[in-house]
């Protein structure tokens, strides 16, 4: 049930004709307590939608009654108009809920400069059927409403001893980090305050969401929220907290990897070795973003050069000429020349592990990303929310 897994929560997912298609796109998240505890992260774009400058605004408090997400519209750079229209949206989720607009998140995704009046008329629509659709049974329907390019909606649940965390997530590009990568949503009825709240969704987004880096393309969108509703009365431990917390953003991470726009080949990066976690994630990140070397997993060639060009643009601590790499278990190169032949690879599976040994320290960072492909190219080149 996603998000409505965890007592304390209802959420409704409606069709307001905001896209297109005619799928749902208006997604509603209501905390019924008895604690009404929010944390969030946000894109670190400069550029930010009308919806992230409110919603920073909303969580300095610590306290999140309700969260309300359109698809079919970004409402960024839509000006003072748009801000408007999620001050209005705001204001019209309070009534309805009869809570204050300054507890309420608000999230949009789709067309960036999408956002006049038509959108505000049918966003405001869709918090009046959203709220009349809530219910402990939602969380399917919510997470179908806030998808745009993605194949199928993203959903995880993790259970321990007397309380749950669930979650949904959208996206399948602009898939780059920035604390949040996408849109996300994350609840629990554990009992935890503002304080540990945040703490314990930036520890889990550091090594999950913000390892995803699917196309190097950072979103004005971005957000991840989660929700604490207290409603098992268990007060977890910090450790198996924070560990469930992991474990429902690394699934939510891999379900958006394999649901990347147009890939063929799932690339887990595994830096292992570094003199430092920093220099780990930089030197992973440089494969990820190396599209060289993306377009030869998409190819089927194991083209460990690739590899070790992209990392020698880092400034991270290591010897270019004592370096060892691995593809899908087959070690290509080491002490930065060939080792094994290329041919010894199979790439054809979608599921695909690269491993780069630095050789200078224990610290180890893994970054998930995709091949670059043709249809990528064209998903990109045609869309339209």
């Amino acid at each position: 049930m996603s998000v409505t897994a965890p007592a304390g929560f209802e959420a409704a997912g409606v069709a307001v004709g905001l896209k297109s298609s005619g799928e749902p796109d208006v997604a509603m998240v209501v905390n019924r307590g008895p604690l009404k505890v929010g944390a969030a992260v946000f894109t670190s774009n400069r550029a930010k939608a009308n919806p992230i400058m409110w919603s920073e605004q909303v969580i300095q408090d610590g306290v999140v009654e309700a969260i309300i997400l359109n698809s079919g519209g970004a409402n960024c750079f839509t000006g003072s108009f748009g801000f408007q229209t999620t001050h209005q949206t705001a204001e019209k989720v309070a009534t309805e809920l009869g809570v204050s607009a300054g507890d309420v998140l608000v999230c949009s995704t789709g067309l960036i400069g999408t956002g006049d009046e038509l959108f505000r008329s049918r966003v405001l629509e869709g918090v009046s059927q959203s709220a009349a659709s809530l219910s402990v049974d939602g969380g399917v329907q919510a997470s179908e409403a806030i998808m745009t390019t993605d194949s199928k909606a993203k959903r995880s649940v993790v259970t321990r001893d007397g309380w749950s965390i669930g979650g949904m997530a959208k996206g399948a590009g602009m898939l780059a980090p920035g604390l949040a990568t996408m849109l996300v949503v994350i609840t629990t009825d554990a009992v935890l305050d503002a304080s540990q709240a945040d703490a314990h969704l930036r520890d889990a987004t550091r090594v999950s969401f913000d390892r995803l880096d699917s196309d190097g393309c950072m979103s004005t969108n971005d957000q991840v929220t989660l929700m604490v509703s207290g409603a098992s009365g268990v007060t977890p431990s910090a450790t198996d907290f924070g560990a469930a917390l992991a474990e429902v953003c690394l699934d939510l991470s891999r379900q958006l990897q394999g649901d990347a726009e147009g890939a063929s080949h799932d690339i887990t990066i595994e830096v292992v070795n570094a003199e430092s976690e920093q220099d780990a994630v930089e030197v992973g990140r440089s494969v990820a973003r190396n599209n060289l070397f993306k377009a030869a997993i998409f190819g089927n060639d194991a083209n460990w050069g690739r590899v070790l060009a992209a990392i020698g643009t880092t400034d991270a601590a290591f010897d270019p000429y004592d370096v060892d790499v691995w593809m899908n278990g087959v070690r290509v190169c080491t002490a930065g020349g060939p080792d094994r032949p290329r041919e010894d690879v199979d790439l054809t599976p979608r599921a695909t592990h690269l491993a780069i040994d630095l050789k200078v320290g224990s610290s180890t960072a893994t970054i998930l990303t995709n091949d670059l492909t043709h249809d990528y190219v064209h998903e990109n080149s045609a869309y339209s929310s």
